[in-house]
């Protein structure tokens, strides 16, 4: 007859329990996240050259040279925007950036996916007219404000951001949220206001949508006088542009909000992506342009009142979208 050991008569040691270990990075992962802070520094090292009353980059004749306070805040401004990005990328690969309340993450998400996506489709295409037509790819001006390798360095670097700073952002809200685009469109319990909400902003959205649409065929409607002289094959392209994220926009929130049949079965993620950019683009990119108009100027150059009031109502119409998203997602979690 054996005797059992001291040894193997002691019970088990228990493992400590607690919450589970963050997965780590793959190196894709951060491959993309140092891209993204990347791209970012050539945009804010000018930014700063410029506040500190550098003209690198700018002609001599540049109507930037006019005012330099309103430039030093302009820029500052952008700087603390672009740097945001930078600590975007860091909250969505660090283990700390899954503590972030929702709504903290995904409205700098929104507003950056609805400024960055209209440049990274838009600059492309003014690369392919300017080839066509032998101009170069840069904001219609009668009068050059920047020299071109400004443009070919800061529109580089956003497409950049944009492709990085959205993968990253893809990944991480598959790992926290991905349930709520599981399932079939048109949701049984999205509420009305929702359904309201959706509504209200796709109607405020035509108007937009088909200024926007005019601008890039050629008409002059709406237009003051010296945008009218000013346009080229780049103001053509970014009108057009502006007038597809207008349509992506409704059609994405429309197809979340309503039981359409015709959808199908068609996965959540795809209405969702495009309502997100889209409503985005309506709502940041109405919201910058209108600011713009409030801002002091030449008389000759000030907005006409139908610019003005496309913007304001690209705004408006864009953040009751995204209103409508957010609700959706929201009742979608319970």
């Amino acid at each position: 007859m054996t005797q059992t050991s001291a040894a193997s008569a002691a019970p088990l040691p228990v493992p400590e329990t607690g919450p589970p270990a963050a997965p780590s990075l793959g190196r894709g992962v951060r491959a993309l996240r140092a891209v993204a802070v990347a791209s970012c520094l050539p945009y804010i090292t000018l930014k700063v050259l410029w506040i500190a009353g550098n003209r690198v980059g700018i002609p001599d004749d540049s109507t930037l040279l006019d005012d330099r306070i309103a430039m030093a805040v302009a820029n500052s401004v952008s700087v603390v925007l672009d740097a945001a990005v930078v600590v975007l990328a860091l909250l969505l690969t660090r283990p700390w950036g899954r503590r972030v309340p929702a709504w903290l993450l995904a409205l700098p998400m929104w507003v950056a996916a609805g400024l960055l996506a209209p440049i990274m489709t838009g600059y492309p295409l003014q690369l392919a007219g300017s080839v066509v037509d032998g101009s170069r790819p840069a904001p219609s001006n009668s009068e050059p404000f920047l020299d071109a390798w400004v443009f070919a360095v800061v529109y580089s670097g956003f497409i950049l951001q944009g492709l990085t700073l959205g993968t990253l952002f893809v990944l991480y809200a598959r790992r926290r949220w991905g349930h709520l685009w599981r399932g079939p469109l048109g949701d049984p319990r999205t509420t009305t206001t929702a359904r309201a909400t959706a509504a209200a902003g796709a109607t405020l959205a035509l108007l937009p949508g088909v200024m926007h649409l005019l601008w890039a065929t050629g008409a002059t409607t709406g237009l003051s006088a010296d945008r009218i002289a000013e346009r080229s094959t780049d103001f053509h392209l970014v009108e057009g542009v502006h007038a597809l994220f207008a349509v992506v926009a409704v059609a994405g929130t429309l197809l979340l909000a309503f039981p359409f049949r015709a959808a199908g079965r068609l996965s959540p993620r795809i209405p969702l992506a495009t309502a997100w950019v889209g409503s985005g683009t309506l709502g940041c990119w109405g919201g910058f342009l209108f600011l713009t108009t409030l801002l002091p100027t030449d008389p000759d150059q000030r907005a006409a009142g139908p610019m003005v009031l496309t913007y304001a109502v690209s705004m408006v119409a864009g953040f009751l979208l995204f209103g409508s998203v957010v609700s959706t997602l929201r009742r979608r979690a319970v």
